[in-house]
C-alpha cells in the first residue's frame, strides 16, 4: 500500500466521525470532515499538517495557500488562520493529521548538528511538494496508536526523525533560525509563546518586547511581517478563538466567556467577535452547532 493511502486508512480508522480528535499520541491530531466548510478563523500552532485525503486551503490576510495529499503545509510558528476544507464527502472524507512542532526537540537536534544555518526568507506558512519518507515517518507514528503500549518508547524516535526531515527538506533554514536566540524568527517566537499564555491579561508591548530582546518599533516590525497583524490585533484573535471555544465545548455564555478572556464590555465582545466571526456570539454559535464546522476546519 502506498505510503498515502495507508495513511489514509489509518486516519479513517482512528477518526470514524467528522471532528478534530487529540490522541494518545503527544502533539498528535487527527482531523475528518464530511463536507467543505465556510472560511473559519483558527489560531495554528507551529505544526507540519498532511493531508492524505481531500484539500483545504488556509490564509493569513491576503496570503493563501491550498494543500492536498500531493502537498503539505508547515506552519513555523503559531499563526492565526482561516481555514476552509474544499474538498470532501461522506465517501472520500477530508481526512489530515496535525503534527505539532516540539521546540525543544527540534533546538536539540539542531544543537546536536552544530550549525544553525543560514538566515532564512522562507514563509512562515508555506506549502511543499509531499515527501515519501515524510509521509511514511507519519504513518509509523499513527500506525502506534494501534498499540498504546508502544507509544512512550518509540513516539520519540519517529518525531525526532520528522524534525530531521523537516530540517533537511526546502524549509529546513527557516526552521533553524527558530532555534536561533538572537535571529527576528526567534525573537517574534518567543514573543508570540509570552503574548499566548498571558492573552486574557492587559497587553504590553514594552514588557514583551524587552523580553524577546527586541525595541518596540522593531518588534513591531518584525512581529507584523510574521503574523501579518500588530500584536494587539493577534491578541484580540487569541481571545475571541478561546471565548468560542468556551462557548462551544464547555456551554458558557456569551457573556462570561468574553469576561474570562479580557473583555470588561459586552458590546465590544460582540461587535468584535461579529467582525471575526461574520455573525454574534450566539447566532454564530448556533450555526457551528448544526453544521459540525469547528472541529473541521482547524
Amino acid at each position: 500500500m502506498e505510503p498515502v493511502a495507508e495513511l489514509a486508512a489509518l486516519i479513517a480508522r482512528h477518526m470514524p466521525k467528522p471532528g478534530l480528535g487529540g490522541t494518545a499520541i503527544p502533539r498528535l491530531s487527527l482531523i475528518r470532515a464530511n463536507q467543505p466548510t465556510v472560511a473559519t478563523p483558527s489560531v495554528y500552532e507551529a505544526s507540519l499538517c498532511l493531508i492524505a485525503q481531500g484539500s483545504k486551503r488556509v490564509s493569513l490576510g491576503d496570503h493563501s495557500v491550498i494543500y492536498d495529499a500531493a502537498r503539505y503545509l508547515l506552519v513555523s510558528v503559531d499563526l492565526p488562520l482561516v481555514g476552509h476544507v474544499l474538498e470532501a464527502s461522506p465517501d472520500a472524507p477530508y481526512l489530515c493529521c496535525k503534527i505539532d512542532l516540539d521546540q525543544a526537540a527540534l533546538a536539540d537536534l539542531i544543537l546536536a548538528e552544530g550549525s544553525p544555518g543560514p538566515r532564512a526568507d522562507a514563509p512562515m506558512l508555506a506549502v511543499y511538494p509531499s515527501d515519501p519518507d515524510l509521509v511514511d515517518a507519519a504513518c509509523r507514528l499513527v500506525r502506534l496508536l494501534d498499540r498504546p503500549e508502544t507509544i512512550p518508547a518509540l513516539m520519540p524516535l519517529i518525531e525526532r526523525e520528522i524534525l530531521y526531515r523537516l530540517l533537511t527538506g526546502p524549509h529546513g533554514p527557516t526552521l533553524r533560525q527558530m532555534a536561533v536566540a538572537d535571529s527576528h524568527l526567534g525573537q517574534v517566537s518567543r514573543a508570540i509563546a509570552r503574548i499566548r499564555r498571558g492573552f486574557h491579561e492587559q497587553l504590553r508591548v514594552g514588557e514583551i518586547a524587552a523580553a524577546a530582546g527586541m525595541s518596540a518599533s522593531s518588534f513591531h516590525a518584525h512581529f507584523k511581517a510574521v503574523t501579518r497583524m500588530t500584536p494587539l490585533e493577534y491578541q484580540k484573535q487569541l481571545r475571541l478563538q478561546e471565548a468560542r471555544r468556551m462557548m462551544l465545548t464547555e456551554g458558557a455564555s456569551a457573556g462570561s466567556a468574553g469576561f474570562a478572556v479580557g473583555y470588561e464590555s459586552q458590546s465590544q465582545f460582540s461587535r468584535e467577535y461579529r467582525r471575526l466571526f461574520g455573525a454574534p456570539p450566539r447566532r454564530d454559535i448556533e450555526r457551528i452547532q448544526l453544521s459540525g464546522e469547528y472541529a473541521a476546519a482547524v
